[in-house]
């Protein structure tokens, strides 16, 4: 038995985890999160294209359409998703495993009951819904069907949210990833055969309902082998009143956050057609890509800054924190560089040519508005495990009305170049308050090492887009400047951008990896 589980008096006290290897542990889970969102991406890069050419782009507006109308209701689950997380990682930090698994069930519970008049309200109106936007008549009841079975596909997928707690506190991101991605998987290589076989568009939504059950289910069966104490009933009242407080906060934030996210879809459709939120959906989730690393290292920070709360871990979190910024602006450069190179083909020969001619430049400037986001996602984690919930209400509801009229005046005149532009606006915008709120509210800070050397790199990744612009085509000309600017950003970074201790880091899982290889 360990002798640090004994108390003075003699009676058992439960471990605590260590916070050693911090860094390493978000890692890990960084790159599990990564490739689990890469994979089923991988393979939509194929489903995608057949989704569009079976549906048509009308067909396929209409399917994202009815997916996104009750994203617009996710603050549904009262903010239960991360206030699972964020108090259940503190019980976790504290050594209580009952305690944890009472956080769990307290925020399904208050998650249930929040979010199920939504969803009823959603199937009851579906019909008055789809009205409000520009659905052909032909395709409007097929529509009001469609989204009453996505009013319950959002239902679950609160609770598959909320019961992977277990997992995420742990950073067990192998089997988070596995349940989450795997189930994903499956629904996205099923969708197009469904679509094929005469399914439509309620086809296609009634796969990702059955996604959502069998995700929730794979979660149960995960969580309850890491936290036994999971299996009961019993809800918590003495939780209810913070997780309620915790989570009011982002119900009020949430509420201006969903018209910030999509806002800019639902008046292109209303302004427009259904074919041009395809065009612009087709865009915004291709650039999304670029968000695939930090969307994948936050699932880790979140865990892990609350676990770094004490005034004792203050310097652990504030490192943990500059460098994952440091690291994101390595990678995050060269990856904006190459997707823009790639987008205007990718679109051509992948999805047809009225993509490639209608999407293009919507993708570049959201492209330029991700590079903002990306990083924004440090500073919210950082907010958001100090409790400061209350911080991204007054973030939002300051944003909302000028970008409601913003959004409205640019995508009206401009169609999707103006719904980019706009969204790419709001985001910058965003992401300087998320930094500013971070060092004043949550202890941490920025500075980067170097800034001039980075400039200077920055400098060299712009010229490949110099060449694009003047070749007028991604040449055999751009592509060998591109790879010599490359090799050259590489090295400043190897160089100048990493410390001595990242060095060794990653040359000693280089060398892992490579003994691994031979091995096998």
């Amino acid at each position: 038995m360990n002798p640090d589980s004994i108390a003075a008096d003699g009676e058992l006290q439960p471990l605590k985890p260590t916070i050693a290897g911090m860094t390493t542990k978000v890692v890990k889970g960084t790159l599990w999160t990564m490739i689990g969102l890469t994979v089923p991406i991988l393979f939509s890069l194929f489903a995608t294209p057949l989704n569009t050419r079976l549906l048509g782009a009308e067909g396929y507006g209409l399917f994202v359409l009815v997916l996104l109308i009750p994203a617009y209701f996710s603050f549904a689950d009262f903010g239960m998703n991360i206030a699972s997380t964020k108090f259940a990682s503190a019980a976790y930090a504290e050594g209580d495993p009952e305690k944890e698994a009472r956080v769990v069930r307290t925020a399904g519970f208050i998650a249930l009951i929040s979010s199920l008049p939504f969803a009823a309200a959603i199937a009851i109106f579906s019909l008055q819904i789809v009205e409000l936007f520009n659905v052909p008549p032909h395709l409007v009841s097929e529509a009001a069907l469609a989204l009453k079975i996505a009013s319950v596909t959002f239902v679950f997928n609160f609770l598959a949210s909320i019961f992977n707690s277990p997992e995420v506190t742990r950073l067990r991101m192998d089997l988070n990833i596995s349940v989450t991605s795997g189930i994903r998987l499956a629904g996205i290589i099923l969708t197009p055969i469904v679509i094929y076989l005469g399914g439509g568009v309620l086809g296609a939504v009634s796969v990702a309902l059955a996604v959502s059950i069998l995700t929730l289910a794979g979660h149960m069966i995960v969580s309850t082998k890491l936290l036994p104490e999971l299996m009961g009933s019993s809800i918590d009242r003495s939780l209810v009143r913070p997780m309620l407080k915790f989570g009011g906060s982002l119900v009020v934030a949430g509420i201006a956050a969903v018209l910030l996210t999509n806002l800019e879809r639902f008046v292109l459709t209303r302004a427009t057609s259904v074919e041009t939120l395809a065009y612009y959906s087709i865009a915004a989730t291709f650039a999304a890509m670029l968000t695939l690393f930090s969307a994948s290292i936050v699932q880790s920070l979140m865990p892990a800054f609350s676990q770094l709360q004490s005034e004792e871990n203050r310097t652990a979190l504030n490192a943990l924190y500059s460098r994952g910024i440091r690291l994101t602006l390595v990678w995050l450069v060269p990856a904006a560089v190459f997707m823009v190179l790639v987008g205007r083909p990718f679109f051509t020969y992948w999805f047809g040519p009225d993509f490639g001619r209608e999407s293009t430049v919507p993708f570049y400037i959201i492209i330029a508005g991700f590079l903002f986001n990306v990083l924004a996602y440090f500073p919210y984690s950082a907010i958001m495990a100090s409790g400061r919930s209350d911080v991204f209400a007054k973030i939002y509801w300051a944003e909302l009305v000028p970008f409601i009229f913003l959004t409205w005046l640019l995508a009206t005149r401009y169609g999707a170049v103006g719904a980019a532009l706009a969204w790419s606006s709001r985001v910058v915008f965003d992401a300087l308050w998320l930094f500013w709120f971070a060092h004043k509210v949550g202890g941490v800070s920025y500075r980067h090492v170097n800034p001039g050397v980075f400039a200077g790199a920055v400098g060299i990744m712009l010229i490949p887009l110099a060449a694009l612009v003047w070749f007028q085509e991604l040449s055999f000309q751009v592509i060998l400047i591109t790879a010599v600017c490359a090799v050259t950003y590489a090295l400043i970074a190897w160089k100048k951008a990493l410390d001595d201790d990242e060095i060794a880091w990653a040359k000693a899982k280089a060398a892992a990896m490579i003994s691994s290889v031979r091995a096998s």
